[in-house]
């Protein structure tokens, strides 16, 4: 019955990672921004797998392309390699502690900025700034927060 009236929490995650990608920021600010979406596919990937896979992800991403009027594909592309590896540690990276999950989370964070600074330049787009390489630290530091505020939604662990 908890897992039937829970359903809602993947989609709305899914919603809310997209309303905060297209938040506007100032200029200042904007390369800082991390990739929400990237965090929220990463946490059902490894704690819902049935719910979430390459699929998911790939659906996802031809989403957030046509959101934030990028490249086609794109955001498609990164969550599938992101998805692809996540599937492929998925047994070790659970049993880590929450500090490890971080670092590891943080480094597919910068292997997607890797991997779309090799999409733009295959493609003859501009590369984006230095700054925006640093978004990565910040979605690491952002994953225990996020990582448990969407355990506690999950399995509806209520302050009593």
């Amino acid at each position: 019955m908890s897992r039937l009236r829970n359903q809602w929490v993947l989609p709305v995650s899914v919603f809310v990672a997209l309303l905060l990608g297209l938040l506007p920021l100032p200029e200042l600010l904007q390369p800082l921004r991390p990739y929400w979406l990237a965090l929220v596919v990463a946490y059902w990937v490894i704690e819902d797998p049935d719910r979430a896979g390459l699929g998911f992800a790939f659906a996802l991403g031809l989403i957030a392309d046509v959101a934030f009027g990028g490249l086609l594909g794109e955001q498609a592309l990164r969550l599938v390699v992101m998805t692809f590896i996540l599937q492929r540690f998925r047994s070790q990276l659970r049993f880590f502690p929450l500090s490890q999950q971080a670092l590891a989370i943080g480094g597919l964070l910068l292997n997607d900025r890797v991997v779309s600074a090799a999409v733009h330049l295959a493609l003859g787009e501009p590369q984006l700034p230095w700054m925006f390489w640093w978004a990565p630290l910040l979605g690491m530091l952002l994953w225990a927060p996020l990582f448990l505020m969407l355990d506690a939604l999950r399995l509806d662990r209520r302050r009593g």
